[in-house]
């Protein structure tokens, strides 16, 4: 009876195996729904971070384009200075070897032989002026040495922060790249289908714009689909900045290649009285940054998984408008 018994719970325990395996597990929504909608929320959070790295990145290169540009006006500068610094140099030594070769002596008689009391006066002004530029052009080299100095102090600066910017490009390069690989690993828990339904876009009704503005919107719209690349500004693929730089650089405008950098780039617009063409920001500090499009839309470069789309303009966190132009 016992061996009997053992038998029954054994054949139950395979069956039970059998069925949580088989078609439960696999058929049941109460199960993989949390678990598809914890792995959105994380590859969403991963993505926000390399997209933070990101525009910080583009920042940085921006900063580093005008160091370099700064450099480069230093380093002419500089050589530039040199060079009259070496001018003057050999005037001061002509004026030495003159003065002790003779024309101190021929001045010292001028004055010992001067008749009347005007010409003794004359001579005078004449050692005074010669003295006088002498003087100057010795000042002039004082004064063309110590800006020569402080030229190649800045330029010395310079070249540490050019330094210290290329190295935190690197670091921020090495951050955008690890987070997205997680994000992408996280994703491929995802079915085909989950994914696609997930970067679907809502339909977009008319848009009243017309000018620069409609140019804009217009540009953007027709990224709709296009991929979502960190650092990329087009014609087919854009980050977030490098979108809204694309589409109102198309109306004659031109804006930087960051989000941060944008939002300094036009004026500033409250959220209930936004536009068509109107840059809307997000986050803080900020880091995303979409246009929108009216009627509560957003057209914007989200992230690697849904590249181009349009969503609604508060479904994320709101840190400002502009209106660019």
């Amino acid at each position: 009876m016992t061996n009997g018994r053992k038998r029954t719970a054994a054949a139950l325990t395979t069956l039970c195996i059998a069925l949580v395996g088989g078609s439960v597990v696999t058929a049941s929504p109460s199960v993989a729904d949390p678990d598809i909608d914890d792995v959105r929320a994380r590859a969403d959070d991963l993505y926000h971070r390399a997209e933070k790295a990101s525009e910080r990145f583009n920042t940085a290169k921006l900063r580093l384009q005008k160091a370099e540009k700064r450099l480069d006006r230093l380093q002419h500068d500089i050589e530039e200075r040199e060079e009259r610094v070496e001018e003057l140099r050999g005037v001061v030594a002509t004026q030495v070897v003159s003065y002790y070769q003779g024309d101190s002596i021929s001045m010292a008689g001028q004055l010992a032989t001067a008749e009347d009391p005007d010409a003794f006066i004359g001579q005078m002004q004449t050692i005074s002026e010669y003295t006088s530029q002498q003087a100057a052009v010795i000042d002039e080299l004082t004064a063309e040495v110590d800006t020569l100095g402080e030229r190649e102090q800045d330029a010395e600066e310079q070249a540490k922060e050019i330094a210290a910017t290329k190295e935190q490009l690197a670091g921020e390069k090495q951050l955008i790249d690890r987070r997205a690989d997680e994000a992408e690993a996280l994703l491929e828990r995802l079915e085909e289908k989950q994914r696609e339904s997930r970067s679907a876009s809502p339909v977009v009704g008319e848009v009243a714009a017309s000018g620069s503005a409609g140019a804009a919107v217009q540009q953007a719209l027709a990224q709709v689909g296009d991929a979502y690349v960190y650092g990329a500004t087009g014609p087919d693929a854009f980050d977030c900045s490098g979108l809204t730089m694309f589409a109102w650089a198309a109306a004659g405008v031109s804006l930087p290649h960051s989000s941060s950098a944008q939002m300094g780039s036009g004026t500033p617009v409250s959220i209930d009285a936004l536009q068509p063409g109107d840059l809307v920001f997000y986050y803080s500090p900020v880091s995303h940054v979409g246009m929108y499009i009216g009627n509560g839309q957003l057209v914007h470069a989200a992230n690697p998984s849904t590249g181009v789309q349009v969503t609604s303009v508060d479904s994320m966190p709101i840190s400002g408008a502009v209106r660019p132009g």
